[in-house]
């Protein structure tokens, strides 16, 4: 059996968090998010890494991050290109922003044959996460996959998020995701307010996607169908971008491919702005003393 691979996406601008939080340490022996990331996914089962990254960031990635990996596990990286359109498209002209999480999925299309595992380069998932991801990805099934996180486990103490509620059939599996903006904390639950100025509370028990998938290769064919139609209707805004939540739910509510949802008791922990950072540090370091990680990852 061939083990998944893991993608790592890595790719993303950085601008609300001001750098290139890729590459922040945020544990002992500069270990960063990435690092406690391929970590739990190299002893959940998967075999190899590849890392979508831009062509601008390129010498500082494989600097950071080539030496300690490629002692592990085979790598490969992939840039995300802008130009990287079908036939009869182009680039706006001024646009900067890359195409999202669909496009940079899709640019590994000639390298990943095998199943594969999606997660984000400043996100931490979890080992239960991985390992759930791993063991499904590993067991043969055509299905897809999501790690499905509890809300109240996802929230940031520093400022508001935007998180995928999904809806899950008796049988466990995807009926769709719907995204939600601006949620805060609200004791144990999460607080937003809605388009007429209503304060309203979303339960914190609620099963929400943190962009932790699993895939076999089939979905290229689906992205490259779905990114074309994209672009025609949308290629022109200067900041539209094509999702992976909005690729599946398009394949779910088609009835082409099933998504199951694998539910884990992880706490995500991430950096979307600089006041993020002190709280994923704590993070780590607790986990740490509780064993969870070592305190030298790679040593």
């Amino acid at each position: 059996m061939v083990k998944p691979t893991l993608l790592v996406l890595a790719a993303g601008l950085g601008s609300r968090y001001g750098g290139l939080k890729q590459m922040v340490p945020v544990g002992p022996h500069g270990a960063t998010l990435i690092d406690y990331s391929v970590f739990d996914a190299l002893r959940s089962g998967f075999g190899r890494l590849v890392f979508v990254i831009r062509r601008d960031i390129e010498e500082p990635f494989k600097q950071t991050f080539g030496a300690r990996f490629e002692k592990q596990a085979p790598v490969q990286y992939i840039f995300q290109e802008l130009g990287d359109v079908p036939a009869g498209f182009s680039v706006p002209a001024g646009r900067t922003k890359p195409w999202g999480t669909g496009h940079a999925i899709l640019s590994t299309a000639g390298v990943i044959h095998e199943p594969f595992g999606v997660v984000n380069g400043d996100d931490l998932y979890g080992v239960h996460s991985l390992r759930a991801l791993g063991e499904q990805l590993g067991s043969g099934s055509p299905d897809y996959a999501m790690v499905g996180f509890i809300l109240r486990n996802t929230l940031s103490r520093t400022g508001t998020v935007a998180r995928g509620v999904c809806h899950v059939n008796p049988e466990g599996y995807l009926s769709r995701v719907t995204e939600m903006t601006s949620l805060r904390m609200h004791g144990a639950d999460a607080a937003y307010t809605d388009h007429q100025g209503q304060v309203q509370v979303l339960n914190g028990g609620t099963i929400v996607s943190m962009n932790l998938w699993g895939f076999n290769p089939g979905v290229f064919g689906y992205l490259r169908k779905q990114f074309a139609a994209f672009l025609e209707a949308r290629g022109q805004e200067a900041g539209a971008e094509f999702f992976i939540p909005t690729a599946v739910n398009n394949l779910v509510e088609q009835g082409r491919e099933r998504c199951r949802v694998l539910e884990t008791p992880d706490r995500w922990c991430g950096m979307t702005c600089r006041e993020d950072h002190a709280e994923v540090v704590d993070y780590i370091r607790a986990a740490i003393e509780s064993g969870t990680y070592p305190g030298d990852l790679w040593g």
